[in-house]
């Protein structure tokens, strides 16, 4: 007979907010562990042998190669392997990078700084060009301002960050050496200087989508009722874009976070292009050697990035509109 409250309790819980962020929370652990039996799965079906990329070149004999595969337990059955990196992960131990020759958390550890700062540094100079320019292609609908602005959103959205790349490479590092060609820097300030290039050229594609959800979000709330009352009130000009753009947010919000989460696959162009020695050119490496434990703890670090973006935009949708605090509730 209580059966059926309790279910209507949980069905209340599960649609609240703080429910479904749980949800999300525990459906990111589900995704986490999919990935990790597939990728581990797919990186033994690459060709290659492990222990011929460890050795190199060097002649080896049978009791050498033997005693590598001991060592890193290859001869085990995949499932197995799985099991006890799964076993050693659960208690902090992510492996040592065959390929580095360190642990993988040390070895990922090194590399994050520079690809944090990279994207850091292309989401902003994205959102201070395109959110103000999708602002003004949105005040100037069908304008020749608008025009423009379209026309160069779709230039970014057709150029691929390699080729931007490339191009920026050659006018501001070789015929104009005004930017370093390739590196990280050292200290704060040079790795600044060093990233403006590679920073630019992630932006481009970036600016490009987030201009147009803007001006999109920006045009269907200048068009609402509320705009033409508060115009009608007499109010400036620049406090109605303001109040427009304060309830274009969330669409605003979600852009910005979907970008940001091609952020993560860009690096891996941008920082080959530029010789950073960052996540992305990790990764590219450790494929290519077949380094496993580096490529399994670098591609769920990458998912787990990309799932708590998503879940702090539900946070963020909370922030701006306490309706969803409440599950959607007016009262």
């Amino acid at each position: 007979m209580q059966s059926a409250p309790r279910r209507a309790l949980l069905a209340g819980w599960a649609s609240s907010f703080w429910g479904m962020l749980t949800l999300r929370l525990l459906g990111v652990f589900l995704i986490v562990v999919v990935l990790s039996v597939l990728i581990f799965g797919m990186m033994h079906l690459i060709p290659g042998d492990l222990v011929r990329n460890l050795l190199g070149l060097r002649p080896a004999s049978p009791e050498t190669i033997a005693a590598i595969r001991e060592q890193y337990r290859l001869d085990d059955p995949i499932w197995l392997q799985y099991l006890n990196w799964l076993g050693n992960a659960l208690q902090g131990d992510l492996g040592v990078s065959i390929r580095y020759q360190v642990p993988v958390a040390d070895a990922i550890a090194s590399r994050i700084p520079l690809t944090a700062m990279l994207a850091v540094m292309a989401m902003i100079i994205a959102a201070v060009t395109a959110i103000p320019l999708g602002v003004i292609a949105a005040r100037r609908h069908q304008s020749a301002v608008d025009q423009v602005v379209t026309g160069f959103s779709v230039i970014g959205l057709s150029a691929p960050a390699f080729v931007v790349s490339l191009l920026l490479l050659y006018v501001f590092a070789y015929y104009l050496p005004i930017f370093p060609v390739y590196g990280g820097g050292t200290d704060f300030a040079s790795r600044v200087y060093h990233l403006v290039l590679p920073s630019i050229a992630l932006a481009v594609g970036l600016a490009a989508i987030l201009m147009r959800l803007t001006r999109a979000a920006m045009i269907e709330s200048l068009a609402s009722d509320y705009v033409t009352f508060a115009r009608s009130r007499g109010l400036s000009e620049l406090t109605v874009l303001g109040l427009a753009l304060r309830n274009s947010s969330i669409p605003i919000i979600t852009a910005a976070g979907l970008v940001f989460t091609y952020v993560i696959g860009g690096t891996i162009l941008v920082e080959t292009a530029f010789a950073l020695p960052g996540l992305g050119l990790m990764l590219q490496d450790a494929v290519l050697f077949k380094d496993i434990a580096l490529v399994q703890a670098l591609v769920l670090l990458i998912a787990v990035v990309i799932a708590l973006i998503t879940v702090a935009i539900d946070l963020t949708y909370a922030v701006i509109d306490p309706r969803v605090r409440r599950g959607g509730r007016s009262q």
